[in-house]
C-alpha cells in the first residue's frame, strides 16, 4: 500500500493541470501562461519575477518568455525596483481582472469535483498529513544538501 501512495500523490498534480487545461482551453490560455497568472493573483502584486519564478517552480528564462507573452496580452506589466534597476516587480492589469475571475472559478468548481465524497473533516487531516509529508520531505532534502547520505 504505502509503495502506490508516492505514485498517486506525484500523479495528482498532472491529472489537476489536465483537467484544468481543457476547462481553461476556450479562455486560449496556455498552461504556462494561467499558472503564472493564477500564482501572481495569488501571491498579490509587486513581486519581484525571481518570487514568481521559485512560487511557480520555474527557471526565470522561462517566466520571462512567459510574463513577455501575457505584457503582450496586456494581462500583466512589469516594473523595474526602486532599489534595483536590473529587478522587475511583476503587476496585473484591470485587463487580467476577469480573466482570472474566470481561471478561479474553474478551480474552485475542479477542485469540488475532485473532493466530492470527502468531508471537511476528512480534508483538514488530509491537509495535516500532507503537511507532515511535505515538513519530512524538506528535511531529508536538507539533510541531503548538507552532506552525502550515510
Amino acid at each position: 500500500m504505502a509503495s502506490t501512495i508516492g505514485f498517486r500523490i506525484a500523479r495528482l498534480p498532472h491529472l489537476w493541470r489536465s483537467i484544468l487545461d481543457r476547462r481553461l482551453a476556450p479562455l486560449g490560455l496556455t498552461q504556462t501562461r494561467w499558472v503564472t497568472l493564477y500564482h501572481l493573483w495569488r501571491m498579490g502584486e509587486g513581486h519581484p519575477q525571481c518570487d514568481l519564478a521559485r512560487a511557480i517552480g520555474v527557471e526565470a528564462p522561462s517566466l520571462v518568455r512567459t510574463l513577455g507573452q501575457l505584457e503582450e496580452q496586456g494581462l500583466v506589466e512589469r516594473r523595474a525596483c526602486d532599489n534595483d534597476r536590473r529587478s522587475k516587480r511583476i503587476y496585473l492589469t484591470p485587463a487580467a481582472m476577469p480573466l482570472l475571475e474566470k481561471i478561479d472559478s474553474v478551480a474552485q468548481q475542479a477542485r469540488k469535483e475532485m473532493f466530492a465524497g470527502l468531508s471537511e473533516e476528512n480534508l483538514e487531516q488530509l491537509n495535516e498529513w500532507l503537511a507532515v509529508i511535505e515538513a519530512n520531505g524538506l528535511a531529508i532534502q536538507a539533510r541531503d544538501q548538507d552532506g552525502p547520505a550515510s
